[in-house]
């Protein structure tokens, strides 16, 4: 039996971060992170506003479903409407209304979504703009400057990244990039007592790799650390893995931020594992579809089946969509209708936000097992559990037995 364990960190670390872990159930924590414009509970889900907006929800929406931090792209933001202005006017906070803690990515990613209209050198990156088709040089210096003007409280250091299901001797290259590119982040950054820059561990699938990545970020004594280069199409028995190696490896007193994660399952096992933020387009993407997440998995709000259903999306939430709309309404809105994806949206957010919340709750509360079974328990009713969440789950010694039908032969 593993008790669980609280503990208050009291130190202040000389940057514009103060993480404290406020309970722990081995691996899973559940912490404070104070940031210069909020003060977060973790493990937290981030929405993504790439363009300094979410599709459909005001800024006040966002807080009144809980809203910690919204997530912005240093990539896209440049092109329009410009750091420059945006510095202008204010920084990000300002230019769009909103109060609380912000993070942006560092324009990376694009190198695997954007790769046709990329060439990635020693310099940096150069982009061909989806906008004008101009060359566009995206350096490690470039993307913290345009960080600094932008304002968020979390900023990216610029990394290298490759898609998992490349490997060889580009994934090593890419990895010796990212450390030598944290440097050249590091002496640009020139807001460290107002922003916070993360570093982020790469080296695809492969362990001594992500182990010597992580074992230089360290040395670097950042705010905090992201894991990246994952939901790129590895199978999940890696994407756990890989996880669980770098969360055991990185600091216990910084937050560990999985990029790219936004599937509900996997950020409960991730948190089992000792993650404590993530960020995806997921459940706003999702949404324009007509689907709604809800605690067996999801609802398809297009299928016919739902054109006469009073019931609410989920009978069990509290937000405002499922008090007021049913989901013959929303059936009659889906993919025709604006206010369709937006009400979609608002229920999708609403439930991430509330799973971060709850996730903390359960830690601090001493229960987070038995959180986890009743979880599995509505995702998977007749007790089929995937074996890769059965093998997570025992890495993080958390009992599922409860929860899970027998494993076949051919499963185990």
């Amino acid at each position: 039996m593993h008790k669980a364990i609280n503990l208050v960190k009291t130190k202040l670390p000389p940057m514009a971060l103060h993480f404290e872990i406020l309970g722990k159930y081995n691996r899973a924590r559940a912490a404070r992170m104070t940031l210069p414009h909020f003060v977060c509970q973790t493990p937290l889900f981030m929405p993504v506003g790439t363009k300094g907006a979410m599709k459909g929800l005001t800024s006040k929406q966002l807080e009144e479903i809980g809203c910690q931090i919204i997530l912005g792209n240093t990539y896209h933001l440049e092109l329009q409407p410009t750091s420059e202005l945006i510095h202008e006017l204010g920084g990000l906070h300002k230019f769009m209304n909103w109060p609380r803690a912000m993070l942006t990515d560092s324009g990376g990613f694009q190198m695997v979504s954007l790769l046709h209209l990329a060439n990635i050198t020693e310099d940096g990156v150069t982009f061909q703009s989806p906008v004008d088709g101009t060359p566009m040089l995206l350096t490690p210096e470039e993307s913290i400057q345009i960080q600094n003007k932008i304002g968020a409280d979390i900023i990216m250091a610029l990394d290298d990244v490759v898609k998992t299901t490349i490997t060889g001797p580009r994934v090593e290259e890419a990895m010796h990039r990212t450390l030598r590119w944290i440097d050249r982040c590091i002496a640009a950054h020139k807001r460290p007592e107002e922003q916070n820059l993360f570093g982020i561990v790469q080296g695809g699938l492969d362990p001594r790799l992500r182990d010597i990545c992580v074992r230089g970020l360290v040395d670097r004594n950042l705010p905090g650390y992201a894991i990246g280069g994952l939901s790129g199409g590895e199978d999940k028995d890696s994407f756990w893995r890989v996880v669980a190696q770098c969360t055991e490896a990185l600091p216990e007193d910084k937050p560990r931020y999985v990029m790219g994660v936004g599937y509900p399952l996997d950020i409960v096992v991730c948190s089992a594992l000792g993650a404590d933020m993530y960020d995806c387009v997921y459940p706003t993407r999702t949404a324009r579809f007509g689907t709604a997440l809800v605690p067996e998995g999801v609802l398809r709000l297009k299928h016919n089946a739902m054109a006469t259903d009073t019931l609410p999306i989920d009978p069990s939430c509290d937000c405002m969509v499922c008090k007021k709309f049913s989901r013959a309404y929303i059936h009659s809105l889906v993919t025709k209708d604006p206010m369709g994806s937006q009400l979609v949206s608002y229920h999708n957010l609403h439930y991430m936000l509330k799973l971060s919340r709850d996730l903390h709750s359960s830690i601090i509360e001493e229960n987070f097992p038995t959180f986890v079974c009743d979880f599995l328990g509505k995702m998977f009713p007749k007790g089929d559990v995937p074996k890769w969440v059965r093998n997570a789950m025992e890495v993080a010694e958390i009992d599922i037995s409860s929860c899970c039908a027998a494993l076949s032969p051919s499963d185990t």
